[in-house]
């Protein structure tokens, strides 16, 4: 069965994995988390695409923005990766591909989650038990989120300046929303929807975007019910899914 595309929208903010090939590494020191970030502002500045979050991991990459038509996001991803693999391989002496092939992409629906996709980003390097805070990991947005650090990537959206009146109380009141993690249905829920480059969003949401696409999106458990001896049946993506 051949891949649904990835669903893109002009002024809605998407959240977006990009893995490297068969999940090896495609950062391999401190100076490849500094230049990443070089060609990604290139990009964001080139297509006019607002960045609001961001986590660079040793295999992985995540970035939630807002692009401001459908288009632009493709053409951020093709650019930036061209441009950060020409430096890998030039700077290693490799050859070859250095990303999957396919980014995953999920239309995130603003009012209940976006703040909560930027959370699941920036708390990246502490559900992987690289460090306890997420302050402490130096390649991710939150340190201009949450501590006020200075990055010139970063377009703050909208939602997050109503946080307070001003930098001070939003990074104060930002702060506040890490005091706990996600809980496992709300990481189960942005796994699923990232996982199957699907939108995530109320039912209501999903139906504004079916009526401006002529398609139903929504992120499903794939498969038949798995019946267990003695037991209910158990879906497929009850289980966890490691993203």
């Amino acid at each position: 069965m051949p891949r649904r595309p990835r669903l893109h929208i002009g002024d809605y903010p998407h959240h977006i994995i990009q893995r490297g090939h068969n999940r090896a590494a495609c950062f391999f020191a401190d100076e490849d988390y500094q230049a990443y970030p070089h060609w990604l502002g290139d990009g964001l500045q080139k297509t006019g695409i607002q960045l609001h979050a961001y986590v660079l991991m040793t295999n992985h990459v995540h970035l939630l923005l807002t692009p401001k038509a459908a288009e632009d996001i493709p053409r951020l991803i093709i650019a930036l990766g061209r441009r950060f693999v020409q430096y890998i391989n030039k700077t290693y002496r490799r050859t070859g591909t250095l990303w999957d092939s396919r980014y995953k992409s999920s239309l995130i629906q603003t009012d209940t989650y976006l703040l909560r996709c930027q959370r699941y980003i920036e708390l990246n390097p502490v559900r992987a038990d690289i460090v306890r805070d997420p302050g402490e990991y130096p390649w991710s947005s939150y340190r201009a989120n949450g501590l006020g650090a200075s990055d010139l990537l970063l377009s703050p959206h909208g939602l997050y300046l109503e946080l307070g009146a001003s930098p001070e109380s939003r990074q104060a009141a930002y702060r506040e929303l890490f005091r706990t993690g996600l809980d496992e249905a709300a990481l189960s829920e942005l796994r699923l929807a990232i996982q199957q480059s699907q939108p995530i969003g109320s039912e209501r949401f999903l139906q504004q975007i079916e009526q401006m696409t002529g398609q139903r999106r929504e992120a499903r458990p794939r498969g038949r019910p798995r019946l267990e001896p003695g037991g209910p049946a158990v879906l497929p993506g009850q289980m966890e899914l490691a993203l």
